[in-house]
């Protein structure tokens, strides 16, 4: 991984401790100035991508769609129901296949955590894999529309005040986000219920309660509560997590004028922030939605400059 002219170059992106300052700093004023219509995108040959959702989303495949077809790639339709996964084909055989058949990138989610490690140690497999989401383990790309935003927003990362708040253990997005913000100078703060805190997660930040920081905070990162990830026993009701963890309209009037409201979506409303409030003047939900195509660009031109 190298920046080059102010252009990154990358053989895979699949977690952001991989990532240095420099290239995390490349990658958003790429994306940037995509946003802005200030980036020239040229390629000496046509290139392919494949998008591999083997879990549900909208957000994630749908940008990465948009960012490809931006780009002028050739995009490779995979559709795990109707694929050979239901044959038995391992993850592996079928990303050895895609890059056999010349696939340049592919674009996987996967229920497993850390399920890319044997596609890039392969010396087999030429495609360049982009993770867009491993279990409860990373996610990227996420963290860098997310960064996007907030430097966006603030020009930088150093001494604002950051609080994730709710479904931390299952949240790749948490994860990736506390490590890197931590590294770019932010003071992280954790809130939510505590029987979803770990404390793996005290090296970045601390656990408080949300009302402890409504007034101070310059990001409230909000997470969605992962469902699919329990085991269906939780101990309080719709009702109770949102007066107690969520971001009610109480909250959302205690905030500094200038704090914005984040959410990786999909967003349980009425549960994690009120309904109202998903649109509202200090949320940047839609915003991340926007800046996630132009970051995503900006992560596949990189793979592609390290191919060229």
């Amino acid at each position: 991984m190298t920046v080059t002219n102010g252009k990154v170059s990358l053989k895979h992106l699949v977690t952001m401790e991989t990532l240095s300052n420099e290239e995390v700093f490349g990658l958003i004023q790429r994306g940037l100035a995509f946003k802005r219509g200030q980036a020239d995108f040229q390629t000496d040959r046509q290139y392919f991508a494949s998008n591999l959702f083997f879990e549900n989303s909208t957000r994630t495949h749908k940008s990465f769609e948009m960012a490809e077809l931006k780009l002028r790639m050739g995009m490779i339709d995979f559709d795990a129901k109707t694929s050979s996964v239901n044959k038995g084909e391992t993850l592996y055989d079928t990303i050895l296949t895609m890059s056999a058949l010349g696939v340049d990138i592919c674009v996987v989610r996967h229920p497993d955590v850390d399920y890319y490690k044997q596609l890039i140690d392969s010396p087999t497999i030429q495609t360049s894999i982009v993770n867009g989401g491993d279990g409860s383990g990373q996610h990227p790309s996420q963290s860098l529309l997310d960064l996007m935003t907030i430097y966006e927003e603030f020009d930088g990362f150093e001494g604002l005040k950051v609080v994730i708040a709710g479904d931390i253990t299952h949240s790749r997005v948490a994860k990736s986000n506390m490590q890197i913000l931590k590294r770019l100078g932010a003071e992280i703060y954790f809130a939510g219920p505590s029987q979803w805190y770990s404390d793996e997660f005290d090296v970045y930040g601390q656990h408080i309660a949300i009302d402890d920081m409504i007034e101070e905070v310059d990001v409230m990162m909000l997470l969605r509560v992962q469902h699919e990830r329990h085991d269906g026993n939780e101990s309080f009701s719709k009702e109770e997590y949102n007066r107690c963890y969520g971001l009610t309209d109480d909250r959302y009037k205690r905030l500094k004028s200038t704090a914005i409201v984040m959410h990786p979506a999909p967003v349980n409303r009425d549960v994690e922030i009120d309904d109202h409030l998903v649109e509202a003047p200090k949320s940047r939900i839609v915003r991340q939605m926007t800046n996630g195509v132009f970051v995503r660009m900006a992560i596949l031109e990189a793979v592609l400059n390290g191919k060229a």
